[in-house]
């Protein structure tokens, strides 16, 4: 048995099953350093020694979670609230509230996608954003399932087409390892190999929005949450003009240094130097956030270990090897295999950046022998490593949504947002990545 599979398949099983995501990772790491032929204590070495490739941003998300509680306590979040609140109107007109849901996907789809170019800032955005409109996205009925999905693809398909931001460092990359593994490209073909893809990304938004989830949905809403209708108390000029100060120290900071944690430290700092948060609070304040985002951090170390040991293994290459040697001259069979390890590996390691430097010097050379154009070959393995970003249990283009979405508890990780967002963007990233892999 391959051991990337096997492992793969414990942590999907074991996440399916309910059981807490960062076990998960460590018992299917576990399975597949055993059946990789490594001994239990190579496993847990390998296992050790990646964990500390997560801990830079498992800090950055603990510090960000406690920038997003600062900020709530500023009354920023009521003032968003109600500005919504008045284009539903209190009639609550079911032309309105069709007006209202639709402003609010566009807004966050447009937000998650300059947050991957126009202002780099990743999910950063999500724990000040999402949890402060939830008695909004409550009062509409909308599916909690559809905002991860529309948050799920701005995150992901901005920096898999476009070579700006994060796209940028995401076609570095690919372009890196297809040099390193022999073949000469050009960056500026990128884009064009991968808008099919990503056309197909498009296609599964589309079928979230108009057909998986237009159907209303009922959430309970938290006395907190309806506590801070329009008849709340007005919120201080200062305290707007001073958050959006933080907001603005934090957002330069971050891309001065290419540092989440130098951003949201910044941005507390002015917080609380301004007196728009109380020092008194700080203690109680970035513990609150720390444990919002712990999870997703946490999820972030484990899968790190998670990627470690599956390299140790040496099984990817194996993998493919066995695959290519059933396939004979079946170039559309060897597409679709190549794809469907990609898959497999960003699905237990959470990271599509991560996974092109693994698979990239074994599908290199496989397409060339199948004879597949340098187009066809660059959208095999941009797509094969993007694969399962959107849908992995592991990855921070779900982490990020849960942990917002999931801020009053009513949010299932596996079920609410991996679910929704493997079947609305992996499948056809699959289906589209095949075909221009055939017709490139």
């Amino acid at each position: 048995m391959n051991a990337v599979i096997l492992a793969v398949a414990v942590m999907l099983v074991l996440s399916l099953l309910r059981v807490n995501v960062v076990l998960a990772l460590a018992v299917g790491a576990l399975a597949g350093g055993l059946t990789g032929g490594l001994s239990i204590n190579e496993t847990i070495d390998a296992f050790t020694d990646g964990l500390g490739g997560g801990a830079t941003i498992a800090l950055s998300y603990a510090l960000l979670g406690g920038f997003a509680v600062a900020i709530s306590k500023t009354g920023i979040p009521e003032v968003l609230v109600r500005l919504i609140l008045k284009v539903v109107g209190e009639g609550g007109e079911k032309e309105r509230r069709g007006l209202a849901k639709a402003l609010v996907i566009l807004v966050l789809l447009l937000i998650a996608i300059s947050s991957q170019n126009l202002i780099p800032i990743h999910i950063a955005f999500i724990p000040l954003l999402v949890p402060p409109i939830l008695h909004v996205l409550n009062m509409l009925k909308i599916d909690r399932r559809l905002i991860a999905c529309v948050l799920a693809f701005g995150l992901t398909a901005p920096y898999i087409l476009l070579p700006v931001g994060f796209g940028l460092l995401f076609h570095e990359v690919l372009f890196n390892q297809m040099q390193l593994a022999g073949l000469t490209i050009d960056m500026a073909d990128i884009p064009a190999a991968m808008a099919i893809p990503v056309g197909g990304m498009a296609v599964g938004l589309l079928v979230a929005i108009f057909i998986s989830y237009r159907k209303p949905r009922d959430y309970a809403d938290d006395a907190a949450d309806t506590a801070d209708g329009p008849e709340a108390k007005p919120v201080p000029a200062r305290n707007i003009l001073f958050t959006v100060l933080a907001l603005a120290a934090a957002l330069a900071a971050q891309i001065s240094t290419d540092s989440m944690i130098m951003g949201a430290l910044a941005g507390i700092a002015v917080l609380y130097v301004t007196g728009s948060v109380r020092w008194k609070e700080a203690d109680e304040l970035l513990n609150e956030g720390m444990k919002m985002m712990a999870f997703v951090g946490f999820v972030m170390i484990a899968a790190n270990g998670f990627a470690s040991v599956i390299q140790a293994t040496g099984h990817v290459e194996s993998l493919v090897k066995a695959a290519s040697g059933l396939l004979g001259d079946h170039k559309g069979a060897a597409a679709l295999i190549m794809l469907l390890v990609g898959l497999l590996v960003t699905m237990g390691i959470g990271s599509s950046f991560a996974t092109i430097p693994i698979i990239a010097a074994i599908f290199v050379p496989l397409s060339i022998q199948f004879g597949f154009s340098t187009l066809a070959i660059l959208s095999l393995i941009g797509t094969a490593g993007a694969l399962g970003d959107a849908g992995s249990p592991a990855s921070d283009s779900t982490l990020g949504p849960t942990a917002g979405l999931n801020a009053d508890g009513q949010h299932n990780h596996i079920w609410d947002t991996c679910v929704p967002t493997f079947l609305h963007y992996n499948i056809p990233l699959i289906l589209f990545g095949w075909i221009a892999a055939m017709i490139l």
